[in-house]
């Protein structure tokens, strides 16, 4: 399934004129994430890659690609970070921005960036989401922070919640994927 993002209102993006997500659930709480970015990739700040994936924090703060996956079944929810560096972080969170910590159960599979052209940039990740309701539907909020290298920053997401951008609002999680 292909999805596209848009920028936050209050965020405009000179660089970049779209956000497309092909997301896919496999078996056993398995999750495939591609990203592809199109617009003028050489304005975009991407951190350096590293040789190999690794966990850490505040991603965010910079070009990340994300999923928040939550249930009905609760108000906790998964949150997943892909960096262009190939770094990566997932957290457990028991509500609305509460109780964070660290998903250790959650696995990076495989994540591979490749860019295409001067105009096309790609990120894919596969995730195991352990324990985390592979039997229940999900119900997703995609997004990614985008830095030019002007340092203006734009949030692009599936949908947007009123006020500033905040891809932790349940208004966020705007697909479902079924079991």
């Amino acid at each position: 399934m292909l999805l596209e993002l848009t920028p936050h209102p209050d965020t405009p993006c000179d660089a970049i004129t779209r956000i497309e997500v092909e997301v896919s659930r496999a078996a056993y709480a398995g999750l495939a994430l591609h990203f592809i970015v199109t617009g003028d990739i050489a304005a975009l700040r991407l951190p350096p890659r590293q040789v190999e994936p690794a966990r850490a924090d505040e991603l965010w703060k910079t070009t990340c690609f994300e999923a928040f996956i939550r249930t009905d079944q609760d108000d906790g929810y998964v949150e997943i970070n892909l960096s262009p560096s190939s770094l990566w972080a997932a957290y457990y969170f028991d509500g609305y921005r509460e109780g964070m910590a660290m998903a250790d159960a959650v696995l990076l599979l495989g994540q591979m960036v490749q860019q295409a052209s001067a105009e096309r940039y790609e990120l894919l990740g596969r995730l195991q989401l352990g324990e985390f309701a592979p039997d229940l539907p999900w119900r997703l909020g995609l997004s990614a922070v985008i830095e030019e290298t002007s340092g203006a920053k734009s949030y692009w997401a599936l949908a947007h919640a009123p006020g500033k951008p905040d891809f932790h609002h349940p208004d966020a999680f705007a697909l479902d994927l079924p079991a």
